[in-house]
């Protein structure tokens, strides 16, 4: 039988690679988590319906990337391809807005699914960390997830990020420059790409964010959706601007900037880079009023974002980042008649030291062997069970990494003699 492969496009994440992604991931975590950004967990699976009424029928999404089936019942289902259709549908169904003037802080982490040519930094299966808060209407809340991104960048040590922010004003003014845009590129349809006409008169916008540089100039010289702003956009728009400049946050504004789904309003932002090369953007959001009510909810303000946890790895590998350790702190060598209970059980008692990670040889071996894994391991000690030490309830304790003698400590002051060593946080009961 020839052997089996991943899927195209979509990787397996190694243990040498998965300690850059925990950090990522705690990070991420505990700046939520201490502004008030709860947790919730989302299906990978919706109705198709979902999508297309959020994303809208007519992008690239919904038109040529979503994984969609019909299932054994007829419905037409669909991987999710972003999370924030999801988010807002659970907090629709579950009644968490249906209270007025409701507000709530939410985020959620896992994998996305879009059918593209994969490349470095875009695969078909990919993940993200969302986050979105919904019921608060002003620039505020923009500010506070534009500066959480700033302060995660900082906590990881990433500086090769630029903030691009720009409005696309309320659906009526998005409405007029719609209608401007159409009316400029139609002049110049013949030298329009391919997808640049089929967008046309579908979402104009899109044309905007295209990549092929033989229309550079074209875009360039196209209308301006600054210019086309109402009063209120742009009073949100200097308000975000004014407070991104209180916290010190620098950005750019970049009247170009379009995000590709149908559901943005006011502010939009992306974080982007030039080290992962076409792959520009690690992080994109906005606020998208109107989704709420469109998916069938009450009419809410919400504004949120996703980051792409492969592409911040990326740059965390790029920055030099050295991973958190994945090593033991401790590897339980034994040999001996009768000892596997006894290991088992001294192995469990360190474990009960706070923060404390403890391996315990499996598999047999000879004693030189095992010592050879227990280095392999990383561990800082080995923690050595014999006959002769089970006899007089003592342990000795050879440390790996550092040229220090080895140790003969009876077992009642094992663990606390490791956490004087630095292991762990202390003992479980104290």
């Amino acid at each position: 039988m020839t052997a089996l492969t991943a899927v195209r496009g979509m990787n397996d994440i190694l243990p040498t690679q998965t300690p850059r992604w925990r950090d990522l991931e705690t990070a991420a975590a505990g700046l939520l988590l201490a502004r008030g950004y709860q947790e919730i967990r989302l299906p990978v699976v919706e109705r198709t319906a979902l999508f297309q009424h959020s994303i809208g029928e007519v992008t690239d999404i919904v038109e040529k990337e979503m994984y969609t089936f019909i299932d054994r019942g007829g419905d037409s289902l669909s991987l999710r391809p972003e999370g924030t259709a999801g988010c807002v549908r659970a907090m629709i169904e579950n009644g968490l807005l249906a209270q007025e003037g409701a507000s709530h802080r939410v985020w959620y982490a896992g994998p996305m699914f879009r059918h593209e040519r994969p490349q470095k930094g875009r695969y078909r299966q990919f993940h993200q960390i969302g986050v979105e808060a919904f019921g608060m209407p002003g620039p505020d809340v923009d500010a506070e997830q534009i500066v959480l991104c700033a302060r995660l960048w900082e906590t990881l040590g990433i500086s090769a990020v630029v903030l691009q922010i720009n409005s696309l004003g309320t659906p009526a003014s998005r409405l007029a420059y719609r209608e401007r845009l159409i009316g400029y590129f139609s002049r110049y349809k013949g030298d329009l790409d391919e997808d640049s006409r089929r967008r046309l008169h579908t979402n104009p916008l899109r044309i905007l964010d295209s990549k092929n540089p033989v229309l550079a100039e074209l875009i360039a010289a196209a209308p301006s959706l600054p210019d086309s702003l109402d009063a209120a956009s742009r009073v949100h728009f200097d308000g975000l601007c004014e407070l991104l400049d209180g916290a010190k946050v620098a950005y750019v504004h970049n009247p170009r900037l379009v995000r590709g789904l149908d559901y943005y309003t006011h502010t939009v932002f992306e974080w982007v880079t030039d080290r992962l090369g076409a792959q520009d953007a690690v992080c994109s959001g906005g606020r998208y009023d109107g989704l709420v009510s469109r998916l069938g909810g009450r009419e809410t303000a919400a504004v949120g974002f996703a980051l792409g946890v492969e592409r911040v790895v990326a740059l965390l590998e790029e920055s030099g980042h050295e991973p958190s350790s994945a090593a033991p702190d401790c590897y339980l060598v034994w040999a001996g008649e009768g000892l596997a209970a006894p290991a088992l059980q001294l192995a469990e008692e360190l474990r009960r030291i706070k923060g404390a990670r403890v391996m315990q040889h499996c598999g047999g071996g000879s004693f030189k062997a095992q010592l050879k894994r227990a280095d392999r391991s990383g561990a800082r000690f080995a923690v050595i069970l014999g006959e002769q030490e089970w006899a007089d309830r003592r342990v000795q304790v050879k440390p790996l990494r550092e040229n220090l003698p080895q140790y003969s400590i009876p077992l009642t002051e094992l663990a606390p003699w490791l956490v004087g060593q630095g292991i762990g946080d202390g003992l479980a009961s104290e």
